[in-house]
């Protein structure tokens, strides 16, 4: 799964479950009022008519900094990077509407429970933009990128780790991974993933168990991995094997894409798709002069942009979800895997709840987000269907409560700031992003809101932090953030695991404990292919992760998208993008 501050929504992102949001969404419990209702109708694909060949679609990257511009699944965290590389990026597998793996994308699946095998064939004329077809070594070469240590990915997961070998090529003690063979040789087309056992959810995109993307060894495999991340072949001129490839690169700003003449599905309607950045602040404004063909419309904005002429509004629920989470440990890089620290500031039970019981997170939705927000009780989306716990409420706002916790808890009052329950001062840093005109006046609220019950908290360095500092701080730790707020984009298959578990560089509050990764372990086990004991386990870790309030969810939001009504082929459903990614080659002008 994936996170990532929220201007808008945010698409699911890749095999792998997570990607950074950019920032915190705000949310609305009165989800039914005008706004939201209006929301609920809008389609979640503009009209369906025949397209010409050729034309320029313009969309605009909502980002108040330069993206980084890591072209590349197996190194990329956030949805931004990912947003900004779909028009080349394809992942091996189109899906259904419910996220099942199907037979219609670059590569075909076949899972052997006998054999405890996942095999992957990529079809023939699938080549990359050079030419060159996509073969078993290119799949085989991912794992070997975010496997190395030497590349620093977050992508290498407990999941992936269950692959065997991989852990021993993770460590260093193996030159290959035994456990995937290529019985065509590097140049054929198949790979078989050999696993000590099968897992509930690997028929679905984004199980986390086996990686869906691939990367070119003939292009890579001359560059170092330790300097994989910064070459020229992923900053610059990365290949893909989907309908575009870069023609022209302005770094943080803007991506010029033109046909991949190669493409296996054959040429795309479009002669250019143009990612180009735009403030979020001048986005209503952009809508409205009809500067972008294609423009994520941010909800505090709504409206004002409402009634613009000229344009499909399109709409979904994304999977996807803003969060506050507290440090309590640190990233072991050595040992890979989180280790909590019992003595840490936030490492207080009563503490944390009654951080979260402070929080108007309904109110501020509904008043910075045109009730286009809502307030989200757990971390299991509802769109996951029975696997949500719908018993739950949630943190709901109540500052008599959470003044009755810390009282008991022992924090008691001296002057206008409590103290620790040993009678030491207690200051606690916050870490909140930057983002559109909503994001201070939001956290600043919620400063006011802590502060009403006696606790000192404060912004980290008195302001708000820029997404590539924040996700920088918040990866590696850094001792001046007590706790944040942040987004995930998620996978299309709901086990957490690749989020919470002990060995998941992506578990950002460092948070490690027997009951937790019991639970994780069950809802991934062979016992969980019973469908009712499945999902028994999901409720009872989202009743556990309530308790503990490690990490508590805040909002989701309407992402609604504004499109030039002169285009069609672009669709938000999960069978026309394509892991994620939009399936740009049908994206076209109408005749």
């Amino acid at each position: 799964m994936k996170k990532s501050n929220l201007y808008k929504s945010l698409g699911v992102v890749t095999a792998a479950a997570l990607t950074l949001v950019a920032c915190g969404k705000s949310n609305n419990t009165a989800n039914d009022n005008s706004n939201a209702k209006t929301a609920k109708k809008f389609p979640e694909a503009v009209p369906k008519k025949e397209a010409k060949q050729g034309g320029t679609v313009k969309v605009a990257l909502e980002t108040d900094t330069p993206f980084t511009g890591i072209f590349s699944d197996e190194l990329a965290m956030s949805a931004i990077d990912s947003s900004v590389a779909s028009p080349g990026e394809e992942s091996l597998f189109d899906t259904d509407d419910n996220y099942k793996i199907n037979d219609k994308g670059p590569a075909t699946m076949k899972l052997d429970h006998k054999n405890k095998t996942v095999t992957i064939t990529i079809k023939k004329g699938v080549k990359w933009s050079d030419g060159k077809q996509v073969n078993a070594k290119d799949m085989e070469y991912s794992y070997e990128i975010f496997a190395n240590k030497a590349t620093q990915s977050e992508r290498y997961t407990s999941q992936l780790a269950t692959i065997k070998g991989l852990q021993a090529y993770h460590d260093g003690k193996a030159k290959t991974i035994s456990g995937i063979e290529m019985p065509d040789g590097p140049n054929g087309r198949t790979i078989v993933i050999h696993y000590p056992e099968l897992k509930p959810g690997m028929s679905n995109s984004g199980n986390g168990y086996f990686w869906e993307s691939a990367a070119p060894y003939h292009y890579l495999k001359n560059v170092p991995f330790s300097k994989l991340k910064e070459s020229d072949q992923i900053r610059k001129k990365p290949l893909y094997f989907g309908p575009f490839k870069v023609s022209k690169l302005v770094r943080g700003q803007s991506v010029t894409w033109t046909p991949n003449k190669y493409y296996w599905r054959g040429k795309p309607k479009l002669d250019k798709v143009i990612y180009q950045v735009i403030n979020p602040n001048s986005a209503s404004q952009a809508i409205k002069s009809h500067k972008f063909d294609i423009i994520g419309v941010i909800n505090s904005q709504w409206d004002q942009v409402k009634k613009t002429k000229n344009v499909n509004f399109i709409a979904n629920i994304p999977l996807s979800y803003s969060y506050l989470a507290f440090k309590v440990g640190k990233w072991d890089a050595k040992k890979g895997k989180n280790v909590m620290d019992p003595n840490a500031k936030m490492n207080h039970k009563p503490l944390r709840q009654a951080i979260a019981y402070a929080m108007n997170i309904a109110e501020v939705d509904k008043h910075y987000t045109k009730g286009l927000s809502f307030q989200v009780p757990t971390l299991i989306p509802a769109q996951f269907g029975d696997y949500y716990n719908k018993d739950l409420k949630g943190y709901t706002y109540n500052l008599k409560k959470a003044n009755e916790i810390l009282d008991k808890a022992g924090y008691k009052k001296k002057g206008k700031w409590r103290t620790q329950p040993n009678g030491k001062p207690l200051k606690i840093h916050y870490m909140a992003m930057s983002g559109n005109a909503t994001a201070e006046p939001i956290a600043q609220n919620y400063l006011q809101q802590w502060h009403k019950i006696g606790l000192n908290v404060s912004l980290v360095g008195g302001r708000l932090t820029e997404f590539n500092s924040f996700y920088d701080k918040v990866q590696h730790d850094d001792p001046s953030v007590d706790m944040f707020t942040a987004g995930w984009n998620l996978s299309s298959e709901p086990s957490p695991a690749d989020l919470y578990k002990e060995a998941t560089p992506s578990n950002y509050s460092r948070f490690v404990t027997p009951e937790n990764s019991k639970l994780l372990d069950e809802i991934d086990s062979q016992k969980a292919f019973d469908h009712k004991y499945r999902v028994q386990k999901f409720h009872e870790w989202q009743k556990y992760m309530f308790d503990q309030a490690y990490v508590v969810p805040t909002s989701n939001a309407y992402g609604i998208d504004a499109v030039n009504d002169k285009i069609t082929g672009y669709s938000l459903k999960p069978s026309q993008n394509n892991n994620g990614h939009q399936l740009w080659y049908q994206v076209g002008y109408v005749k």
